[in-house]
């Protein structure tokens, strides 16, 4: 193809001399129009058929047409001077006319990229699953830019993805390599190229691609595109699975309502007929019937953990503030834990003047009361339990100290979450690991505050705080 330009460029150039050489014209007129066949030629072919037909036209230009015709030598300084300005003027307007048809090529062909790119992104299909997306992103690349093959470096599960096995000659040690440059320039390495897929300054991996290759510009274009894409398919994934989590804590907190008011029910029963039975039964069915009774009010007990806890996650907690005694609240607790103590002292010690409590009365009870059953379970019946009630730095702090073996540093924040117990207590105490996640729920639910301080072999206490009905002032 290119030896048929070279071919019409000289047959044009030779066209125009025998032409002009059986016409009575001169060598000016001859000149122009051999200027404009070859930028002609510049324009239409480029600049190698240009530069030879104006080696063709300044040779034929001065055998014919500058004297002495017919032979290569000039007498007159006159034509000496035309012969050059024409050397010269076709030389530069072949240079301009290839650096213009060459930037005209350059532009259409960004242009064409730039179409591809758009039609990347169009196509481009958004999955919640990111090695899906990045499959589908590196088929639409190979169809969009006409690449033969591509291959993408997974970064974080390290994975390697290939359209085929034409993309081989990205080898796996090409594509880490390219992941741990900061920024590419795009630039091939032979019939291939490897640049960093970055998102700000983490990397995501790298992409690669086999020729016919895109301009450098476009690859770092399709680089970054990847890493939005993926990173957009990571959030939705993300999204999703949160959904999912969300959904599924909700149907398990409904189930676990619905399971405990079930259970309460023939409770009811079983309590109420072992109580009527207990007053008339003989002695050797007495211990029997207690055991009933006393069961039955530890699976009361739990189906009422059960159904807090499920409302608790489930953001169902519904609070009913209102102004409370603070020794309304711990006295109540103390009446509920009463057959548990049997006898056992507990002292109360209350800060003189101490504000009314801005709380719901029955959440804060019971948020004391599962502190003094913690308190029962642990300590031993000859020490002391007390219960602490006073105001610093703008709130009310109810405490619970117990003497028993106390905690250990590692189970200190992990002593609130649900279901946990600790790892020298779970066998030797009854319980389910509920109660102390119930008051961290209450306690949060009213904005608030629960910790607990330990120490081995000397005990532990637990506090929570609450805000002060008026002000935060002391009587």
């Amino acid at each position: 193809m290119k030896a048929l330009r070279f071919a019409a460029s000289l047959a044009l150039v030779a066209g125009i001399i025998a032409v002009y050489r059986l016409l009575p014209v001169n060598a000016t007129t001859v000149a122009l129009t051999l200027l404009l066949a070859i930028l002609g030629i510049s324009t239409w072919w480029g600049l190698a058929e240009a530069t030879l037909a104006s080696v063709l036209a300044v040779l034929a230009f001065n055998f014919y047409f500058l004297p002495p015709v017919g032979k290569f030598t000039i007498q007159d300084p006159e034509n000496l001077v035309a012969f050059l300005a024409f050397l010269v003027t076709a030389a530069t307007a072949s240079q301009l006319s290839a650096r213009a048809r060459r930037r005209a090529a350059e532009a259409e062909a960004r242009r064409l990229e730039s179409e591809r790119l758009y039609a990347l992104v169009r196509s481009t299909a958004l999955t919640g699953n990111p090695r899906k997306t990045i499959r589908e992103f590196l088929n639409r690349v190979v169809q969009e830019f006409g690449c033969r093959a591509a291959a993408f470096f997974y970064r974080e599960p390290d994975e390697i993805f290939r359209t085929g096995p034409e993309s081989q000659p990205l080898t796996d040690h090409d594509l880490k390599t390219a992941a741990e440059i900061e920024r590419a320039s795009g630039e091939p390495t032979g019939d291939r190229v490897a640049s960093p897929v970055r998102l700000g300054m983490r990397s995501l991996g790298s992409i690669g691609l086999v020729a016919p290759l895109p301009s450098p510009q476009m690859v770092r274009a399709i680089a970054d595109l990847a890493a939005l894409t993926i990173e957009k398919a990571r959030a939705l994934e993300e999204a999703s699975h949160a959904e999912a989590a969300r959904q599924s804590e909700l149907l398990k907190s409904a189930l676990l309502d619905s399971l405990a008011h079930d259970i309460k029910t023939p409770l009811t029963s079983i309590k109420a007929a072992a109580t009527s039975l207990l007053g008339a039964a003989a002695a050797a069915d007495r211990e029997l019937l207690t055991i009933i009774n006393e069961e039955a009010d530890r699976l009361n007990q739990l189906a009422a953990e059960v159904v807090a806890m499920a409302r608790i996650e489930a953001g169902k907690l519904h609070l009913e503030k209102r102004e409370v005694p603070v020794e309304q609240v711990v006295t109540g607790a103390l009446a509920e834990v009463e057959a548990l103590r049997k006898g056992r002292p507990i002292a109360v010690r209350a800060a003189p003047g101490l504000p009314a409590a801005q709380a719901d009365p029955e959440l804060a009870q019971q948020v004391v009361k599962q502190f003094l059953e913690n308190a029962l379970k642990y300590t031993p019946e000859d020490a002391p339990i007390t219960v602490s009630a006073e105001f610093k730095s703008g709130r009310i702090v109810i405490g619970v100290a117990d003497h028993g073996p106390g905690i250990e540093e590692h189970e200190r924040a992990l002593i609130f979450d649900r279901f946990y117990r600790g790892r020298q207590h779970r066998f030797a105490t009854k319980g389910t690991g509920m109660g102390l996640a119930i008051a961290k729920g209450i306690v949060e639910a009213h904005g608030e505050r629960i910790w607990v301080e330990s120490e081995r072999r000397q005990g532990s206490v637990f506090y929570f705080t609450l805000a002060p009905a008026s002000g935060g002032k002391q009587n």
